[in-house]
Order: structure tokens, then sequence, then C-alpha cells
């Protein structure tokens, strides 16, 4: 197959954290105001939160307005959802095996799935377990946390989602995708390289998350201190090193142009994984930044010493 043309008729959000609270709500608020939108959307959640959202729907606050989304229907069980036409996988990266499992038998040739998770090498997992469907490398730029059951916030990023061509399809027709978001009211931008986006992205979060679990600082604090944002700026250089061996063309002022979009979030935005380490005995991503960015300079012989050495201590500060 080298091109799709179907429209985008439903889509199921896996996962309804931060990111698919956000994305997910915004949609499921369009569809329920729009009458001329038609599109099935469909939730996976858990817990308490899948609660209140089967019971009222899913409220997404931002800095500008506050949406009421109710989607067509939420569950925690993949089985009871038609086969969509895209899958949002907006899981954490600890639960991305589970999930690719979990979908994998109503994926069908011409079902997308478009990954949304913090991570370089996200495409290359889900294809080691995936062989059918076409899986668009995508990455979203946005602050958000579950303020509580049923309730999603928006704390910075513009919310754009970045997506580009699954490379085992290199025709593939973006048309139908980039149509559908537009009409969802979502931010959403197409590229034929998705790759070089979404290393940028991860030099961002990885760097960002691994200093700021590590200080305790928000991000407004990490760039006022000349230490903390020196950490930041050793991690990326060692990003940047291993997107480089791998062939991914960054721009000649990636470091500070990513250290500066720090500025786009309130001061005290704390980043996803140094919320997790706060809370003890919860499940954190720090495999997907520093035991990723270890492995990878590793295989291909890049040293990786402020990576290493910070996320080390992070570990036995958390095992201790």
């Amino acid at each position: 197959m080298n091109t799709h043309s179907s429209q985008i008729k439903s889509v199921c959000v896996y996962g309804v954290g931060g990111v698919g609270g956000y994305i997910g709500g915004k949609m499921a608020h369009t569809v329920a105001n729009r009458p001329d939108v038609t599109h099935k959307i469909y939730f996976i959640a858990r817990g308490e939160h899948l609660d209140v959202i089967q019971q009222k729907g899913i409220q997404v606050v931002t800095p500008e307005k506050t949406m009421l989304g109710v989607p067509t229907l939420s569950t925690d069980n993949v089985d009871e959802i038609p086969t969509p036409d895209l899958y949002l996988l907006c899981v954490k990266s600890y639960d991305l095996d589970e999930a690719v499992a979990s979908i994998t038998p109503q994926v069908h040739e011409r079902t997308l799935i478009m990954p949304l998770l913090n991570g370089a090498d996200i495409y290359d997992r889900i294809r080691a377990r995936l062989n059918t469907g076409i899986v668009l490398p995508a990455c979203v730029y946005v602050g958000t946390h579950i303020e509580k059951p049923g309730v999603i916030h928006q704390s910075g990023g513009d919310g754009v989602i970045l997506s580009g061509k699954d490379p085992k399809y290199p025709r593939f027709a973006p048309e139908p995708v980039i149509g559908f978001f537009k009409e969802m009211g979502i931010n959403f931008q197409w590229n034929e390289n998705p790759f070089p986006a979404i290393w940028e992205k991860y030099m961002f979060i990885a760097a960002f998350g691994l200093a700021t679990a590590h200080t305790g600082k928000t991000l407004g604090q990490i760039l006022k201190d000349d230490d903390a944002k020196a950490m930041v700026r050793s991690i990326m250089m060692e990003i940047r090193a291993i997107a480089q061996s791998k062939g991914v063309e960054l721009p000649e002022n990636i470091i500070e142009a990513s250290i500066n979009k720090a500025n786009n979030f309130p001061v005290d935005t704390k980043t996803s994984y140094q919320r997790d380490i706060e809370t003890k005995g919860r499940v954190n991503e720090g495999d997907i930044y520093g035991g990723t960015i270890i492995r990878m300079g590793e295989a291909l012989g890049i040293s990786t010493p402020a990576t290493k050495t910070i996320y080390t201590q992070i570990q036995q500060r958390l095992t201790g």
C-alpha cells in the first residue's frame, strides 16, 4: 500500500492523562458543540479518572477558557471499542508495550497509529511489536496534568502536534490526517520527515526532565540558576551528539533554542518526570530519558557523562 485516502471518522485516545485528556477533551468538546461534526471519539482510561469521565465528561482548563467534552464512549477495555480509523497513543512510555499489544488484534493495514508520548525511539519501539498499520511518528508540545479526576489543566505550551510520514510508507497521503485535526480545532503541523522535530522535542523534555528531577527546581528556577542551566546544556549536547550520529539533522542553534523554549512555560512549571518522582512509589519515566540516552550513547560509542551522573544520582535517591 502506497497511499491512504480514507477519511478519519473515528479516533481512540488511548491514555487520557495530561496529553490524552487535553487533546481528547478538545476533540470531544468540538464534536459536542458542532452539529456538522459527527466523528466518534473513544477514550481508554482507568480508575477514578475514568469513573468521573463516564459520569460527567472531561473538563479541559486552559489559560483562555474551560471546555467540557463528552466522548462517545469511555472504558478501560479496548475490546469494547469499535476499531477506529486512528489510534492516538497517549500513554506513558512504561505502558507503551502493553498498549500496543492490546490494540494489535484490531489493527489492520489502513489503521493509523499516532504516538504522542515522550521519547526519541518510540516509532522503533512500536514497530518492533506491530508489523501492520501505519505508524505516524509524532510529538506534542504542551504542559498539562490531571488536576483531579475528570479535570485536565494546561499550564503551558501551545498544544501543537508535529507529525510526519511512516518510513515504511513514503508515499503516504497526509490530507485526511491534516483535515481531521483542522476540523477538530487541534493545532497540527505535518512534516515529510518528522524525526528532527521529535529529537528537538526529546532534547527539551529529557534535559529539563532530568535537571528538574535532580534539582527539585521548576523550569523558571532552572533558567535563573547558572549551574542548573549548565546541567541542562550538558545533557542537550550529549543528545545532539547521539542524534547527529543517527543522521538526524538538527538546527545549528538547537541547544540555545531548546533552552529558551522554557520561557514559554510559567515559571512554576514542573516536568511530568519531576512530579512523578516527588510522589514516593510512583512509576516514573526516568528510563526513557536517562536510561535511553545512556544506552544509545554506549551503542554508538558516544560518551554521556552528564546524563549518566545525573540519572544515577536520581536513581540512588529513589532507591536509597
